[in-house]
């Protein structure tokens, strides 16, 4: 085993004098399946293609792009495990400090839209070679799309990457089939057909079946014909029922997207994580510290992909859909046992999961066959009734891997969905959970308290989630443990107004929690909830949606969940006001924050602040005895003292 070539001694060191592809990315070079790039890579490597890795290149220095030559078949392309837009930006807009997926965690090693940088680059380089472009960052932009941090509506990018073709989704079958179409000398303008991948073209009349979207124009012009054509995109996400979807550009181009590959079978799914990685970053970074994302997940095992909670603010459905494919047992316990070899393994296994933790197969058998539903949820507002609940896969899977010796301890750190858990009659995984696989604290994500909100979020109304803290708590009692849950909230998603950010400040004054971290809606391509955000409109009924966009308002909500933060009082209180809700400020123990300014104090200016408690008003009357003191004291003539008589003298 040994890493992919990154240089030309490398290539001349494994007897390689032209690769067949260079892939390009925006991350560190991780030889981990965790990392898109390097399942791509050996999946190539394992059908006998020779492919180099050219790592954050110099997007100044067109040098930069030929270190490895010129390859045989093509350039792939990846902005890295993060759209780079989200790895380089903080919602508010302010630069993040540090990237996880550099050498040293140093910022700045990637261009802004990574993707479209690097295809430029080469295209600069290379006129007449194909272009692959994939990765999540080009999945969720592979149509027109709203850019959260240019505030814009931007055209596919296959366009502005000047690239041949998109591979969409997680794209292991497609890149095989890619590769096998250019090493049989089909032109890379003629590779229309194939599944899980996107193509430009001025000739559409070969496609039969296909459903044609808003122009690009028009959805620029005109906002609410996005929201009309997303929701056609988000229908056409599976691949036993998805249609081919036309997107038209001006000078008679057309953006076409061929329907989803194919789901993995367990097998597929098995071989891939089955393939020689060397499992941990390139030895080059090894002088700048390494590479910090791999902490989180070298010790980590991904059991599935895709997800059928369909949570609106997530992109997952448009990469890797709803159709939930899981590995065996036997091939997860073969990656665990690799883990006990490595000499950094404590014995602790951080996470057994993937998207969705407790999601081990499709959400209902007719999922394999016919597809899933186009027009409702397999959770949301409430469980299908033809959805299958069994923790006892997932259970059994877990029991094998604490058995295994030298395992101290099992967590489960990716999402358990509460709902799908609720909804299981037998208690024996929730039973096991908090008794195995919790380190002290369980994170879930309720995301809002407010059903209104909740219902745009495509989560489950609150009771759900109230019952399940109630169930966890007695469990936790049976057991002989305190453990605590950690809920994720969000603010000003869709629909939130002041109104329900004060109604979730209210909840957690009664649930006795103050957050330490909250996240602020974060408007990222290809969601319903960014639709909503740049439309104003659900785009599952056509309906007007609040959207809070001012900076200020967004402060004013996320304060609210941090009410007790001294730093966040002023905003509070003026959130407080423009709400009606003067009577959450005040003394009594439904109110969010005391009042500042006391009665006494505005009668007299300038006095220092006084600190409240149960004694305020007893405190208060004190503070103005002594103020009359002192103001008598002022009146009287002074006394000669002994200094005072030294002084005159003087």
């Amino acid at each position: 085993m040994a890493f992919l070539p990154i240089s030309k001694n490398d290539m001349e060191e494994q007897g390689i004098t032209q690769l067949d592809f260079i892939y390009v990315i925006g991350d560190a070079y991780v030889d981990h399946p965790s990392f898109g790039h390097a399942i791509i890579s050996r999946v190539l490597e394992s059908h006998g293609y020779r492919v180099g890795i050219i790592s954050q290149p110099d997007w100044k220095d067109e040098r930069s792009i030929g270190i490895l030559g010129r390859p045989r078949l093509g350039f792939l392309v990846s902005g890295g495990n993060m759209d780079s837009m989200v790895n380089h930006y903080f919602v508010s807009g302010k630069r993040r400090p540090t990237d996880a997926y550099t050498p040293g965690g140093v910022m700045g090693k990637r261009p802004d839209h990574a993707t479209v940088v690097y295809g430029n680059l080469i295209r600069k380089v290379y006129k007449d070679i194909p272009i692959i472009i994939g990765g999540i960052e080009a999945s969720l932009r592979r149509l027109a799309h709203y850019d959260y941090w240019s505030d814009s509506f931007k055209r596919s990018i296959l366009l502005d990457s000047q690239a041949d073709l998109l591979s969409y989704g997680m794209g292991e079958k497609s890149i095989i089939e890619i590769a096998e179409a250019l090493d049989s000398d089909i032109a890379v303008r003629d590779i229309t057909f194939i599944p899980g991948t996107v193509y430009r073209t001025k000739d559409i009349s070969g496609i039969c079946d296909g459903i044609t979207l808003p122009s690009y124009d028009d959805m620029k012009s005109e906002p609410k014909r996005y929201a009309e054509s997303f929701q056609i995109q988000y229908r056409n996400t599976d691949p036993f029922t998805g249609k081919t979807l036309i997107e038209c550009y001006p000078n008679d181009i057309y953006v076409v997207q061929n329907p989803p590959q194919p789901p993995l079978s367990t097998q597929e799914m098995d071989d891939i994580y089955d393939l020689p990685y060397m499992r941990t970053y390139h030895p080059s970074y090894e002088a700048a510290g390494g590479v910090p994302a791999i902490s989180e997940i070298k010790f980590s095992l991904v059991s599935n992909r895709g997800c059928f909670g369909g949570c609106n603010f997530c992109a997952l459905t448009f990469h890797q859909g709803r159709t939930v494919q899981a590995r065996s047992h036997e091939s997860i316990l073969r990656e665990a046992e690799l883990m006990l070899q490595d000499p950094d393994f404590k014995g602790y296994i951080h996470d057994v999961g993937g998207p969705t933790a407790n999601f081990r197969h499709p959400s209902c058998q007719k999922q394999m066959t016919q597809g899933v539903c186009k027009n409702r949820q397999c959770l949301f507002p409430e469980p299908c009734p033809n959805l299958e609940v069994d923790h006892s896969d997932y259970l059994s899977l877990l029991r094998k891997l604490r058995a295994l010796p030298g395992v101290k301890k099992v967590f489960i750190r990716s999402g358990i969905r509460f709902d799908y858990l609720m909804a299981d009659s037998d208690d024996a995984f929730f039973r096991e959970l908090v008794e195995y696989h919790v380190s002290g604290q369980l994170k879930v994500a309720p995301e809002h308290i407010s059903d209104a909100v909740l219902k745009l979020m495509g989560k489950p109304k609150k009771a759900v989630y109230e019952a399940f803290v109630r169930k966890y708590t007695n469990l936790n009692e049976k057991i002989g443990k305190k453990q605590f849950l950690v809920p994720y909230l969000m603010s000003s998603h869709p629909g939130s107004t002041l109104k329900e950010a004060i109604e979730l400040a209210e909840y957690l004054r009664d649930l006795g929690y103050m957050p330490e971290q909250v996240q602020d809606f974060y408007p990222t391509p290809s969601t319903v909830s960014t639709v909503m955000y740049y439309t104003r409109i659900d785009p599952r009924n056509g309906r007007e949606v609040y959207v809070c966009r001012i900076p200020h308002e967004k402060a004013m909500q996320r304060a609210l969940i941090q009410y007790r933060n001294p730093n966040n009082y002023e905003l509070v209180k003026e959130a407080l006001l423009k709400g009606g809700r003067e009577d959450l400020i005040g003394f009594d123990k439904k109110c969010l924050i005391r009042p500042r300014k006391m009665k006494y104090e505005s009668e007299h200016v300038g006095e220092k602040k006084n600190t409240t408690g149960k004694s305020g008003e007893r405190r208060h009357v004190k503070v103005d005895m002594r103020e009359k003191v002192r103001q008598k004291q002022t009146d009287k003539p002074k006394k000669k003292t002994i200094r005072n008589v030294h002084k005159k003298k003087k």
